[in-house]
Protein backbone atom coordinates (compact mmCIF):
# COMPACT_ATOMS: atom_id res chain seq x y z
CA UNK A 1 0.00 0.00 0.00
CA UNK A 2 0.94 3.31 -0.81
CA UNK A 3 1.16 6.77 0.82
CA UNK A 4 -0.60 9.16 -1.60
CA UNK A 5 2.45 11.63 -2.89
CA UNK A 6 0.49 14.72 -1.20
CA UNK A 7 1.02 13.31 2.06
CA UNK A 8 4.75 11.83 0.90
CA UNK A 9 5.11 15.54 0.24
CA UNK A 10 3.70 16.86 3.14
CA UNK A 11 6.42 14.62 5.73
CA UNK A 12 9.31 15.75 3.70
CA UNK A 13 8.49 19.06 3.83
CA UNK A 14 7.57 18.99 7.83
CA UNK A 15 11.12 16.30 8.22
CA UNK A 16 13.14 19.18 6.30
CA UNK A 17 11.61 22.36 8.18
CA UNK A 18 12.15 20.33 11.62
CA UNK A 19 15.94 19.58 10.78
CA UNK A 20 15.96 23.21 10.01
CA UNK A 21 13.98 23.97 13.12
CA UNK A 22 16.23 22.28 15.44
CA UNK A 23 19.40 24.25 13.69
CA UNK A 24 17.82 27.52 14.78
CA UNK A 25 17.00 25.86 18.23
CA UNK A 26 20.89 25.24 18.73
CA UNK A 27 21.49 28.97 17.53
CA UNK A 28 19.20 30.24 20.30
CA UNK A 29 20.99 27.98 22.94
CA UNK A 30 24.58 29.12 21.68
CA UNK A 31 23.14 32.56 21.85
CA UNK A 32 21.09 32.08 25.07
CA UNK A 33 18.43 33.95 23.60
CA UNK A 34 14.71 32.64 24.80
CA UNK A 35 12.54 32.33 21.61
CA UNK A 36 9.15 32.74 21.93
CA UNK A 37 6.76 31.92 19.11
CA UNK A 38 3.05 34.11 19.03
CA UNK A 39 0.56 32.34 16.88
CA UNK A 40 -3.15 33.13 16.40
CA UNK A 41 -6.11 33.71 13.91
CA UNK A 42 -5.83 37.17 12.02
CA UNK A 43 -6.91 39.79 14.56
CA UNK A 44 -6.72 38.62 18.04
CA UNK A 45 -4.24 41.05 18.75
CA UNK A 46 -0.82 40.09 18.82
CA UNK A 47 0.60 43.16 17.41
CA UNK A 48 -1.40 45.21 20.01
CA UNK A 49 -0.03 42.72 22.81
CA UNK A 50 3.29 43.33 21.98
CA UNK A 51 2.58 47.00 21.36
CA UNK A 52 1.85 46.89 25.47
CA UNK A 53 4.25 44.47 26.70
CA UNK A 54 7.82 44.99 24.53
CA UNK A 55 8.10 48.72 26.43
CA UNK A 56 7.20 46.59 29.84
CA UNK A 57 9.58 44.47 29.40
CA UNK A 58 12.62 46.14 27.78
CA UNK A 59 13.06 48.47 31.14
CA UNK A 60 15.19 44.65 32.48
CA UNK A 61 15.71 42.63 29.02
CA UNK A 62 17.38 43.18 25.47
CA UNK A 63 15.02 41.65 23.09
CA UNK A 64 14.06 41.57 19.34
CA UNK A 65 11.27 40.61 17.22
CA UNK A 66 10.67 38.47 13.98
CA UNK A 67 7.58 40.37 12.65
CA UNK A 68 6.04 37.69 9.67
CA UNK A 69 3.06 38.76 7.46
CA UNK A 70 1.47 37.26 3.99
CA UNK A 71 2.13 40.93 1.96
CA UNK A 72 3.01 44.38 3.93
CA UNK A 73 5.09 45.61 6.82
CA UNK A 74 1.99 47.20 8.75
CA UNK A 75 3.14 45.13 11.91
CA UNK A 76 6.30 45.65 11.53
CA UNK A 77 6.39 49.39 11.03
CA UNK A 78 4.07 49.60 14.41
CA UNK A 79 6.28 48.17 16.67
CA UNK A 80 9.13 49.37 15.08
CA UNK A 81 7.72 52.54 16.40
CA UNK A 82 7.83 51.28 20.39
CA UNK A 83 11.64 51.32 19.56
CA UNK A 84 12.56 47.59 19.67
CA UNK A 85 14.63 46.33 16.67
CA UNK A 86 12.00 44.25 14.23
CA UNK A 87 13.23 42.33 11.48
CA UNK A 88 10.26 41.63 9.04
CA UNK A 89 9.56 38.34 7.23
CA UNK A 90 7.26 38.37 4.12
CA UNK A 91 6.07 34.85 3.70
CA UNK A 92 3.77 35.88 0.28
CA UNK A 93 1.34 33.17 -0.38
CA UNK A 94 2.36 31.21 2.73
CA UNK A 95 -0.31 31.61 5.48
CA UNK A 96 2.70 30.42 8.35
CA UNK A 97 6.27 31.29 8.93
CA UNK A 98 8.69 28.07 8.72
CA UNK A 99 12.22 27.40 10.33
CA UNK A 100 14.13 28.30 6.46
CA UNK A 101 12.09 31.79 6.80
CA UNK A 102 13.36 32.01 10.71
CA UNK A 103 16.63 31.36 9.28
CA UNK A 104 16.40 34.09 6.91
CA UNK A 105 15.48 36.35 9.59
CA UNK A 106 18.22 35.63 11.69
CA UNK A 107 20.60 36.48 9.31
CA UNK A 108 19.27 40.00 8.67
CA UNK A 109 18.88 39.94 12.35
CA UNK A 110 22.42 39.44 12.73
CA UNK A 111 23.58 42.39 10.64
CA UNK A 112 21.79 44.83 12.85
CA UNK A 113 23.34 43.46 15.93
CA UNK A 114 25.03 41.03 18.38
CA UNK A 115 22.70 38.06 19.05
CA UNK A 116 24.55 37.29 21.98
CA UNK A 117 23.50 40.30 23.49
CA UNK A 118 19.91 39.86 23.98
CA UNK A 119 17.78 37.78 26.36
CA UNK A 120 14.29 37.29 24.40
CA UNK A 121 13.70 36.47 20.54
CA UNK A 122 10.11 37.21 19.82
CA UNK A 123 8.56 35.58 16.44
CA UNK A 124 4.76 36.87 15.49
CA UNK A 125 3.72 34.20 13.41
CA UNK A 126 1.26 34.89 10.36
CA UNK A 127 -2.66 35.21 11.77
CA UNK A 128 -3.87 31.63 11.48
CA UNK A 129 -4.88 28.74 13.08
CA UNK A 130 -4.26 25.99 12.02
CA UNK A 131 -0.52 26.41 9.55
CA UNK A 132 1.74 27.92 11.82
CA UNK A 133 1.35 25.21 14.17
CA UNK A 134 2.18 22.59 12.10
CA UNK A 135 5.74 24.27 11.65
CA UNK A 136 8.29 24.60 14.25
CA UNK A 137 10.98 27.26 14.03
CA UNK A 138 13.19 26.42 16.97
CA UNK A 139 11.34 28.34 19.32
CA UNK A 140 11.56 27.30 23.27
CA UNK A 141 7.85 28.03 24.19
CA UNK A 142 4.85 28.00 21.80
CA UNK A 143 1.93 30.92 22.94
CA UNK A 144 -1.30 30.99 21.24
CA UNK A 145 -3.31 33.82 21.60
CA UNK A 146 -7.45 33.90 21.61
CA UNK A 147 -9.79 36.55 21.05
CA UNK A 148 -12.90 36.47 23.30
CA UNK A 149 -14.52 37.76 20.09
CA UNK A 150 -13.94 34.15 18.09
CA UNK A 151 -15.91 32.43 20.42
CA UNK A 152 -15.65 29.47 22.97
CA UNK A 153 -15.61 27.13 20.19
CA UNK A 154 -12.18 27.39 18.59
CA UNK A 155 -10.17 25.17 20.75
CA UNK A 156 -12.36 22.33 19.94
CA UNK A 157 -12.45 23.18 15.93
CA UNK A 158 -8.53 24.09 15.80
CA UNK A 159 -7.22 21.82 18.68
CA UNK A 160 -3.01 21.01 17.70
CA UNK A 161 -2.43 25.27 18.25
CA UNK A 162 -3.93 24.75 21.49
CA UNK A 163 -2.68 21.50 22.45
CA UNK A 164 0.84 22.51 21.58
CA UNK A 165 0.89 25.77 23.91
CA UNK A 166 2.97 26.50 26.49
CA UNK A 167 0.70 29.44 27.73
CA UNK A 168 -2.68 30.49 26.04
CA UNK A 169 -3.54 34.51 26.44
CA UNK A 170 -7.08 34.67 26.59
CA UNK A 171 -7.35 37.98 24.82
CA UNK A 172 -9.74 41.25 24.41
CA UNK A 173 -11.37 40.68 27.42
CA UNK A 174 -12.32 44.21 28.02
CA UNK A 175 -15.08 43.33 25.28
CA UNK A 176 -16.61 40.49 27.28
CA UNK A 177 -19.76 42.80 28.81
CA UNK A 178 -20.66 43.30 24.86
CA UNK A 179 -20.71 40.05 23.98
CA UNK A 180 -22.38 36.51 24.41
CA UNK A 181 -19.51 34.44 25.36
CA UNK A 182 -18.52 33.38 28.84
CA UNK A 183 -15.05 33.15 29.64
CA UNK A 184 -15.43 30.34 31.92
CA UNK A 185 -16.19 28.11 28.84
CA UNK A 186 -13.42 29.51 26.66
CA UNK A 187 -11.12 28.67 29.57
CA UNK A 188 -12.63 25.18 29.71
CA UNK A 189 -12.49 24.36 26.12
CA UNK A 190 -8.56 24.76 26.13
CA UNK A 191 -7.74 22.74 29.27
CA UNK A 192 -9.46 20.02 27.91
CA UNK A 193 -7.29 20.24 24.64
CA UNK A 194 -4.42 20.85 27.00
CA UNK A 195 -4.69 20.64 30.65
CA UNK A 196 -0.80 21.57 31.26
CA UNK A 197 -1.24 24.75 29.28
CA UNK A 198 -0.79 28.12 31.46
CA UNK A 199 -4.31 29.91 30.69
CA UNK A 200 -4.07 33.96 30.84
CA UNK A 201 -6.92 36.35 30.56
CA UNK A 202 -5.72 39.69 28.96
CA UNK A 203 -6.59 43.29 27.38
CA UNK A 204 -3.94 45.41 25.62
CA UNK A 205 -6.27 48.00 25.56
CA UNK A 206 -7.10 48.07 29.68
CA UNK A 207 -3.61 46.69 30.50
CA UNK A 208 -5.92 43.49 32.40
CA UNK A 209 -3.74 40.80 33.11
CA UNK A 210 -0.76 41.96 31.21
CA UNK A 211 1.03 42.01 34.63
CA UNK A 212 0.57 38.31 35.10
CA UNK A 213 1.61 37.70 31.56
CA UNK A 214 5.12 39.31 31.92
CA UNK A 215 5.45 37.43 34.81
CA UNK A 216 5.20 34.28 32.95
CA UNK A 217 7.50 35.90 30.42
CA UNK A 218 10.14 36.70 33.27
CA UNK A 219 10.04 33.67 34.81
CA UNK A 220 10.48 31.88 31.25
CA UNK A 221 13.86 34.05 31.41
CA UNK A 222 15.50 32.79 34.34
CA UNK A 223 14.03 29.19 33.68
CA UNK A 224 16.45 29.75 30.57
CA UNK A 225 19.25 30.96 32.01
CA UNK A 226 19.30 28.74 35.22
CA UNK A 227 19.54 25.86 32.59
CA UNK A 228 22.53 27.62 30.98
CA UNK A 229 24.24 27.92 34.03
CA UNK A 230 23.83 24.18 34.96
CA UNK A 231 24.83 23.49 31.33
CA UNK A 232 27.86 25.39 31.92
CA UNK A 233 28.59 24.23 35.01
CA UNK A 234 28.51 20.47 34.09
CA UNK A 235 30.59 21.69 30.85
CA UNK A 236 33.48 22.97 33.42
CA UNK A 237 33.39 19.59 35.11
CA UNK A 238 33.41 17.51 32.48
CA UNK A 239 37.12 17.91 31.72
CA UNK A 240 38.11 16.94 36.02
CA UNK A 241 35.77 14.32 35.81
CA UNK A 242 37.64 12.89 32.65
CA UNK A 243 41.35 12.51 34.37
CA UNK A 244 39.64 11.74 37.56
Amino acid sequence: MHMPLEDTLGLNLLAANQHQAEHNHEHFQAWNVLCLNLMSSPGAGKTALLERSLPALAANHKMAVLEGDMTTQLDAERLEAVGIPVVPITTGRACHLDAAMVSGGLTLLKQRLDPTQLDLLLVENVGNLVCPAEFDVGEHHKVALLSVTEGDDKPLKYPLMFRQADVVLITKVDLLPHLQVELAAIRRNILSINPNATVIEVSALSGEGLDVWHQWVRQALADRTAVSSAAARAADQSPALATA
